[in-house]
């Protein structure tokens, strides 16, 4: 982390407003945290202190309405998640910078133009799809810190009512996102100190953007905040692909 104190109440802003996501949508603060503190900082930071910021944000969120969760989606998809989890860490602590910052654009890019033109729903996927999602979410849930856009992208696409696929979501992210501090914790990301100093601002701005989306939930369509945050975020790949190219 630099030195400069100035990046640490940055990343705890980040921090906020990706729970505040999160907690509307049930996914999607990785998206919104990791490629924006990366203009900041260097992306292993940035993705171990998010790895405990979004535990404990997945923690306070899918631990409220566990019932609603359809644990047969949760079943197939977890272990091809862990998985992918070993696939991607091994593959991050041997990426040089340039390339996963153009690998994360890459990715930021393509899920940003996916959500503009998808109409979630329209079509329902057979549940064989569940393990292509888990492991491809464990590889970018480490690699990248957003493994949720491939478990909404599956789940969008079965037949679950509203509840069912924010709480289901919510418990997988749980799984997956335990599974990359697991990882992280092995391989040496989370022993540094200034991991945890910024962690502890980041999951207090957490928490209080948490309390302020249940308020927000009822205002905001679910829809107009993820057109919202697709737009953001297709800006903000395209600069992380113009500064990895570079």
């Amino acid at each position: 982390m630099p030195d400069d104190l100035w990046v640490l109440p940055l990343i705890a802003a980040i921090a906020f407003l990706g729970s505040l996501v999160y907690g509307m949508t049930g996914f999607g603060a990785g998206l919104v945290t990791i490629p924006l503190a990366t203009h900041f900082v260097p992306l292993p930071f940035a993705l171990s202190v998010f790895a405990l910021v979004d535990f404990a944000s997945a923690l306070r969120i899918g631990l409220q309405k566990p019932k609603d969760a359809v644990k047969a989606e949760i079943i197939r998809m977890v272990p091809f998640v862990l998985v992918g989890t070993v696939i991607g860490v091994t593959v991050l602590v041997n990426l040089p910078q340039a390339e996963a910052m153009l690998a994360l654009g890459l990715f930021v890019v393509l899920y940003a133009v996916y959500a503009l033109l998808s109409r979630p729903g329209a079509t329902m996927v057979s549940r064989h799809w569940a393990y292509l999602a888990g492991f491809s979410g464990g590889i970018t849930s480490t690699l990248f810190g957003a493994g949720g856009p491939s478990y909404a992208i599956y789940l969008s696409h079965r037949p679950l009512s509203k509840q069912q696929f924010r709480a289901t979501i919510t418990l997988t992210t749980v799984f997956s996102i335990g599974m990359r501090v697991a990882a992280f914790a092995i391989t040496g990301l989370l022993l540094k100190s200034e991991v945890w100093v910024a962690a502890a601002l980041a999951v207090r701005a957490a928490m209080v953007g948490l309390g302020l989306a249940s308020w927000a939930f009822k205002r905001v369509t679910r829809e107009s905040l993820l057109r919202a945050v697709a737009l953001l975020l297709l800006a903000n790949g395209i600069s992380l692909i113009a500064r990895g190219a570079g």
